[in-house]
């Protein structure tokens, strides 16, 4: 998306306006049928950042959602969650026309202020994940979320009382924890691809330390891990996680005392010379590092085969 320029939005009717749709009946929410909105709206490259959750289900767009610097194509339908403050955009697909369903929501922070969820929404990961990581449902699923924010939808364009607020938050946090679960399936069904990015992940990392890197960059980042797998960070984690009981960083040390141990048990270097070529500034560190994952200080190690 370099070179497009990014639109603030700050409220949900503006958003409103500039996408052509009707006024919203709220000021806080608002649920769009992709629907009734017509395709020739997207026709032109936009960037935006909003000051809102933007959540969505949609089938037969006529367009690239851009997320970052990725895209992705939406001709099977997948949901996909976007925080405030996330920069994303709509990049139009010239002669390509399709009917297009599913639903938007969008949902302002201020609607659930001083209510548990402007804690708890944090914990939902998925806000994280890049767009290539959206949900993809099944019929069933996708059924049983209508369902939800058809119940959202019927309580804010009723008449607001004092037990509104509450029941369209309890009915965003079915709507959130139901989408947890459906991520948890889809790791579960999706381990095969998971396993090839665990493979991945340990021939860029044998890569990494079977060259100078280490002297010259020091250890690899999460993030360099990350996007060299072109995975968000939270979603890598996660996923080395559920395979491995392991987060990134755990996996990056692991096969740093790996190398470590093998340094120690077969050259004569010292043990400050191989915290060196290691990537490490200062032995101690190494030291530490090292006695922490084995319960052994590197020359008690390497005596131990002595």
């Amino acid at each position: 998306m370099a070179g497009k320029q990014t639109r603030s939005v700050k409220t949900i009717s503006e958003f409103h306006r500039l996408k052509g749709f009707p006024q919203p009946q709220h000021p806080l929410i608002s649920i769009i049928d992709y629907s009734s909105v017509e395709c020739s709206s997207e026709t032109r490259m936009e960037n935006y950042v909003c000051d809102f959750y933007y959540i969505a289900i949609r089938r037969g767009l006529n367009a690239k959602l851009k997320y970052g610097q990725l895209d992705y194509d939406f001709d099977n339908g997948v949901m996909f969650f976007i925080s405030p403050n996330q920069v994303f955009g709509i990049e139009p697909e010239k002669n390509k026309i399709i009917k297009q369903s599913g639903w938007m929501l969008l949902i302002h922070p201020d609607c659930f202020w001083n209510t548990p969820l402007a804690k708890t929404i944090k914990q939902y990961e998925y806000f994280d994940y890049s767009v290539h990581k959206a949900l993809f449902l099944s019929e069933k699923e996708e059924t049983t979320l209508k369902g939800i924010i058809e119940n959202i939808q019927q309580e804010y364009q009723s008449n607001i009382d004092k037990l509104s607020q509450s029941i369209i938050i309890s009915q965003l946090e079915v709507l959130l924890n139901y989408s947890e679960r459906f991520y948890q399936r889809q790791f579960i069904t999706r381990k095969i691809m998971h396993h090839q990015i665990l493979e991945r992940l340990e021939s860029l990392l044998n890569d990494y330390f079977e060259h100078e890197n280490l002297i010259m960059k020091g250890l690899p980042t999460v993030q360099f891990i990350s996007e060299k797998l072109n995975l968000s960070p939270n979603y890598l984690r996660r996923l080395l996680k559920d395979l491995t009981g392991k987060n990134t960083q755990q996996h990056i040390h692991e096969k740093l005392i790996g190398k470590a141990k093998e340094k120690l048990s077969t050259t004569d270097l010292s043990v400050s010379e191989i915290a060196y070529e290691l990537g490490f500034e200062h032995p101690q560190s190494f030291n530490k590092l090292f006695k922490t994952k084995t319960n052994l200080a590197p020359l008690e190690f390497r005596l131990s085969f002595n």
